[in-house]
């Protein structure tokens, strides 16, 4: 059995947490034993891990890392004894290198999940941790990518692997999944006429998703379609946020737009959709919430960041970011569609996660990945 410990960020719910979730929870345990250690506190995400069967924990209560952290997580990677350290984001590759060497672990790989970030909306901290890890970037035995726009932006940033592997995310098919009884039962509980076009964005409220360009263009797009409704979920997207129900006055949306917070799981709502949207300007690698949508027969619409419009390929449609014409043009066109049209259109994407981002091909993927790293420490060894 090979020991892997996963060093992740924290557990709170995000594309690269709920990833590698998945991850852990399919592989094979008769083959691997997986501990995921989690650098600050608890996230709903970690009672996920620990339902599961999955040794889980966080090093800290909170968001600070310090000494006595790094010094658990020696203790914590030691007792694990792994043959394969697999760290996920900027401030987990950093501080798994650094403690990982130190304890001896005998493979290390990264796995980065973005792609740009925006100097108005991160730390400076945080761009001098990826010049950092630029300049390390030789030192682990791979860095994985879970999209080409990510591996050639970091290349842009100075990252030189001795190996770079290219694995996307992927998706249940059978959670992930269209259901015209469910579609019925959200929009029943929800208040929604079942002939009404629901469009949805479903993302935390971060300045990278863009609301702003989201709502402006469902503003438009409400004038040639007066029943539409609007559903945001996400961290943050709630009535709490003064910000956002600012931006839904401003746009005279209030009464068409529901907000309806955090969603552990994103399934039920996506199958009450008719469309969905990603609206992010910078930073997507690889959106989740793009290929968990066309699982569930849902067609999408979104910008052009990451790999969004290697996902949806023909069966959607992918328009410039921060343009609000373009966006409500596109959202428009797939409602005027007859809904046995959308529907088909929603199936043929199904059927491309289906084929071409399944969760077991993309979990077989990385048993293969860390099978090779530890036989490499290994022959090395001998």
């Amino acid at each position: 059995m090979i020991p892997i410990v996963h060093l992740i960020t924290s557990m709170e719910v995000g594309g690269a947490e709920t990833a590698l979730v998945r991850l852990v929870s399919r592989m094979d345990r008769s083959r691997f034993r997986c501990t995921v250690l989690s650098l600050t506190g608890p996230g709903p995400l970690l009672g996920d891990l620990q339902s599961a069967g999955i040794q889980a924990c966080t090093l800290t209560k909170d968001r600070s890392i310090n000494p006595r952290t790094l010094w658990r997580l020696a203790q914590m990677i030691r007792r694990a004894r792994p043959r394969v350290l697999q760290t996920w984001l900027y401030h987990a590759d950093l501080l798994g290198l650094a403690v990982g060497r130190a304890v001896g672990v005998p493979a290390i790989a990264w796995n980065i999940r973005c792609t740009d970030l925006d100097p108005a909306y991160h730390s400076r901290a945080l761009f001098w941790i990826r010049s950092t890890l630029a300049r390390l970037s030789a030192r682990p035995e791979v860095v994985v990518v879970n999209s080409e726009a990510g591996r050639r932006a970091h290349e842009r940033f100075g990252y030189r692997p001795r190996r770079w592997e290219s694995i996307p995310n992927g998706f249940d098919t059978d959670l992930f999944a269209p259901s015209e009884e469910r579609r019925q039962a959200l929009r029943r509980e929800l208040g929604i006429d079942e002939d009404a076009p629901v469009v949805g964005l479903v993302a935390r409220y971060h300045p990278m998703k863009d609301h702003r360009t989201f709502l402006e263009a469902m503003s438009r797009a409400a004038a040639a379609h007066p029943a539409l409704r609007v559903l945001l979920a996400g961290r943050g997207v709630d009535e709490g946020n003064g910000e956002l129900t600012g931006i839904i006055e401003k746009h005279g949306l209030r009464g068409r737009v529901m907000l309806l917070g955090e969603m552990a799981s994103p399934a039920r709502l996506l199958v009450g959709l008719d469309v969905t949207v990603s609206s992010s300007f910078y930073g997507e690698g690889f959106p989740n919430i793009i290929a968990e949508s066309m699982a569930c027969g849902v067609p999408v619409v979104a910008t052009d960041a990451g790999d969004s419009a290697r996902i949806i390929g023909r069966l959607g449609a992918v328009v410039p970011s921060r343009n609000p014409h373009a966006l409500a043009l596109a959202v428009g066109r797939l409602l005027a569609c007859a809904r046995p049209e959308r529907v088909a259109l929603g199936l043929a994407a199904r059927e491309r996660i289906r084929a071409e981002f399944s969760l077991d091909a993309v979990v077989g993927r990385y048993e293969q990945l860390y099978v090779e790293l530890a036989e490499q420490t290994v022959s090395r060894r001998h």
